[in-house]
């Protein structure tokens, strides 16, 4: 079932990726061709992939659940289009390829990773994605809070502080709920804002993806220091090479380990208002522990 389901996400962002981002036939193509480059083939999906799966609790449109999704990988690929950068992270090797700046230039990059910040949110304006205008406000208004300084970038300046630091374990979670859960959060919380759930009403679904978004990021620092380069597509080792505080320094890696399947098994048990209806999503809690990239 998670296997099906991922490839046919991966399949519908290629293909809305590949409508949104033709490349022009003027000064502006070399641009395209860089978020082409960074945006189509490759990576989990696991984003887009959540909010299917989150959709299908509230039977939403397939359209619309893909339409988001694809806002929301935007942002996850601009992200990691500017920490690629040499004043960021300096990597080469993204997705099993150059990274943005290798294959083109620093410049081109820089712009390739606002451009796909600004369609992210064209994107969730549309009424396309959404017919209610007030629905679609409070999704534009939900991935900003959750890209933004209260978000993934804020989490982003304290992975950069984290080489200049010694962070203790809550500050290292807070880090973390910032820079890949919120972004995560959001997946779960936009199906729940296109069906109209209350807020009160999602708090199981928060706690979801709280869970979820921890146990994901101990994972990212197990296969850091046990993973495969090839089959991560990316280099690995550099958080212990820039002295960064991890799950894993903080915590040992049998800790970690039992840490992230304790986190996985109270994220299914948010989900036990729902029936098989939620099973992608508790599929997608075990894969995120079990992953080889």
């Amino acid at each position: 079932m998670l296997s099906e389901a991922a490839q046919e996400t991966a399949q519908a962002i290629d293909t809305l990726f590949d409508a949104i981002l033709q490349v022009p036939d003027d000064p502006r193509h070399r641009l395209y061709e860089a978020m082409r480059h960074a945006a189509i083939g490759g990576g989990k999906r696991l984003r887009p992939l959540l909010v299917r799966a989150t959709g299908s609790l509230f039977s939403l449109p397939e359209e619309s659940l893909v339409r988001v999704g694809c806002a929301v990988e935007c942002i996850h690929v601009y992200s990691l289009i500017h920490d690629d950068l040499p004043a960021m992270d300096d990597d080469a090797l993204r997705r099993g390829k150059p990274t943005v700046h290798i294959a083109f230039d620093e410049a081109t990059a820089i712009l390739a990773g606002d451009c796909l910040h600004d369609i992210a949110f064209e994107i969730l304006s549309d009424e396309r994605t959404h017919s209610e205008p007030f629905v679609r406000v409070e999704l534009i208004r939900a991935l900003a809070l959750s890209s933004g300084p209260a978000g993934m970038a804020g989490g982003q300046m304290m992975d950069l502080e984290a080489e200049r630091a010694s962070f203790d374990l809550p500050t290292v979670t807070r880090l973390q709920q910032l820079k890949t859960g919120a972004l995560i959060g959001y997946c779960v919380e936009a199906a729940a804002i296109m069906a109209r759930v209350p807020p009160e009403g999602r708090t199981g679904l928060h706690g979801y993806a709280r869970d979820l978004g921890l146990a994901f990021q101990i994972a990212d620092d197990l296969l850091d220091v046990e993973g495969d380069e090839a089959a991560a597509g990316k280099a690995l080792g550099k958080d212990a090479a820039a002295g960064k505080e991890t799950f894993l320094s903080l915590l040992g890696v049998d800790r970690a380990r039992e840490q992230a399947q304790m986190l996985v098994d109270q994220a299914k048990a948010h989900l036990r208002g729902f029936g098989e209806e939620a099973d992608l999503l508790r599929a997608i809690a075990d894969y995120v522990i079990e992953r080889d990239r």
